[in-house]
């Protein structure tokens, strides 16, 4: 097949993408810094930097250490808080020409409502990842370990608004599956996964912990075999789209997530060493696509054979 024939356009639910490359929450800042470097506007979507109800300062440093296979972060999701991200960063954002997904973390269910409300209908703000999931936090991830949480500030957002939602689920639970369901069933309109795997470093000769809050948020390569799997757990297990997230840095990752199960990927860590990664796997994806007889991303996704 011509690689000119292949269509990239993708629904994530309600929300529709001119292709699914895009840049995880966090990796890209509010993409000023990217915008030199970067046709933002080739960008299936772009997540800016998770944001609070309140201003936060974030975890003590240090706060980012390389790791083997990735790194390893503890920044407590410092930002200057809604009302700033509306005043000062989405004027910008709604400019770039690409779908702009809001990530927005709540201390408890109702800062989640109240977030998703104010930010209903802002142009700019195309739909609401809902960062259930974040280890370097204090709560960070209670409405991403419990079923019956997550469907309550799922659906209360959705009820709150009628931007589209994406729940970020972790990966550290023992049935992620069981998640999902919860997150299918209070309307999400997709779901992302993983976001970061807890873990540490330790400075042995001085008989410390590396990171100043101790525990951290592991990401890049070395997550991408759990990501996959999670991608391919879930797929089984909800009928909502998935966005694969971890690990993501070729255009062979990509396509690995896709037949696992995900509609879309989110590349993170890999933006940090490679800021043009994003544009590099766009212009390897028709090619792939049509390497397996595809003119579209929707034909292979969950095509993953397994011996029965």
């Amino acid at each position: 097949m011509n690689s000119g024939n292949v269509h990239l356009g993708i629904d994530l639910g309600r929300l529709r993408l001119a292709n699914p490359v895009l840049v995880a929450s966090g990796t890209f800042g509010y993409a000023r810094e990217m915008a030199g470097l970067v046709d933002l506007a080739r960008l299936g979507g772009i997540l800016p930097k998770t944001i609070t109800l309140n201003p936060r300062i974030g975890n003590p440093p240090p706060r980012t250490i390389e790791t083997s296979g990735g790194m390893l972060n503890s920044i407590g999701l410092d930002n200057d808080g809604i009302e700033f991200f509306i005043e000062h960063h989405l004027p910008y954002l709604a400019t770039l020409g690409t779908t702009i997904i809001v990530s927005i973390a709540g201390k408890s269910y109702q800062e989640f409502v109240d977030m998703a409300a104010r930010l209903d209908g802002l142009p700019g703000v195309h739909a609401l990842e809902l960062n259930i999931s974040c280890p370097n936090v204090s709560g960070g991830v209670d409405f991403g370990t419990d079923p019956q949480m997550c469907q309550r500030v799922v659906a209360g957002c959705r009820a709150a608004c009628s931007t589209p939602i994406l729940a970020k689920l972790t990966p550290n639970v023992t049935d992620i599956t069981a998640i999902a369901r919860a997150a299918e069933a209070g309307g999400a309109d997709a779901i992302s996964l993983i976001n970061t795997c807890l873990g540490m470093a330790i400075n042995w000769r001085r008989r410390r912990p590396i990171l100043g809050n101790v525990l951290g948020g592991l990401s890049g390569p070395a997550i991408k075999p759990i990501a996959l799997r999670a991608v391919y757990q879930v797929a089984r297990a909800v009928r909502v789209p998935l966005v694969g997230i971890g690990g993501i840095a070729t255009i062979d990752d990509v396509m690995e997530f896709f037949l696992a199960g995900a509609w879309a990927v989110q590349i993170g860590t890999a933006n940090f060493y490679n800021p043009t990664v994003a544009a590099q796997i766009l212009d390897a994806l028709p090619s792939a696509l049509a390497e397996l007889g595809a003119s579209s991303v929707r034909e292979i996704v969950g095509t993953l054979g397994v011996r029965s």
